[in-house]
Parts: structure tokens; sequence; C-alpha cells
């Protein structure tokens, strides 16, 4: 607690037998290290309580994040239940009726989506490069390989 050195305690010692003397210097000591202890105590309180106290205001600040999140998405219109989805298509799949719910079933969607990737052509088709042996593409480099890949040649200007 205090940077007190060996021979720093024992000059106060010294003192204090010579100002309390002999006799007191015990009964000293001991009401010394209770205020001490008690001085301990009420600061170790007093942090307690002060973490405490930040905890529950960062609670209350959590708590208002939440509440505002679930009036946010009450005001959403319906809500998307992907159990009761499937429960309702499973129902309508068994029963033999078309599905009759608003959401459209995850396996066409999934569908839908691998048929417009297929249909659709990508958007820059690399350009071929004339080559003699009929590869169309050059070989990956290696990591940490800084070779560029050969280009094809051109007739010589001038001729």
């Amino acid at each position: 607690m205090f940077d007190m050195s060996w021979g720093e305690v024992m000059l106060i010692g010294g003192i204090a037998l010579i100002v309390i003397g002999p006799k007191d210097l015990p009964k000293a000591l001991r009401t010394v290290g209770q205020v001490t202890g008690k001085m301990r105590r009420m600061a170790g309180e007093f942090q307690y309580q002060f973490k405490e106290a930040v905890r529950e205001a960062e609670l209350d600040e959590v708590r208002k994040d939440v509440d505002g999140i679930k009036r946010s998405t009450g005001t959403m219109g319906p809500v998307f239940d992907p159990v009761q989805a499937i429960r309702n298509e499973i129902k309508d799949a068994v029963e033999g009726r078309p599905a009759q719910s608003s959401t459209q079933p995850l396996a066409n969607v999934a569908a839908q989506l691998s048929a417009e990737e297929s249909a659709t052509p990508p958007a820059d088709p690399a350009p071929e490069t004339p080559q003699g042996d009929g590869a169309s593409s050059f070989p990956a480099p290696t990591f940490g390989d800084p070779v560029e890949p050969p280009r094809p040649s051109s007739p010589a200007r001038g001729a």
C-alpha cells in the first residue's frame, strides 16, 4: 500500500515507542490494525456497490435495446415461422392440396435459384487465346510463384 523500506518502518517504530511508550504500544498497534481493516472493508464495499451500479446500468441499456428490437419486429407485419411453414407444406402434401402459404416453399426457392444460375450467361466471359496445342487455359500458378502466364505470340511488325 505505502512504499516504505525497513529502515523507514524501524524509524517510525522507534518514534512511536518513544512517544506512546512501551506499555501502551501494543494497544495502539492493535487499534491501528483494526482501523486499517475497517478502511479496507469499507473500500471493498464501495467498490462492490459501484460495480453493481455499473452492471445494473448496462443491463438497463441492454433491456432497452431488446425492447426496441421487439417493438420494431412487431411492426414489420406477418412473421415468418419456418417450423409452421414446413408443417403446412407437409400437411398440404399429405392431403394432396397445393401449398396455400404466402411464402414460397424452400425447395422451390432452391430449384428456382439453380435454374436462374444455369439460364444466365456469365457476365464477362474470358477471351479465348489462340494456342497451337489446343489448350484453352493457362496452368494455375502455385502459391508464392511470381511467374506470369505466357502471352500469345503476335506476328512481327513491319513484315
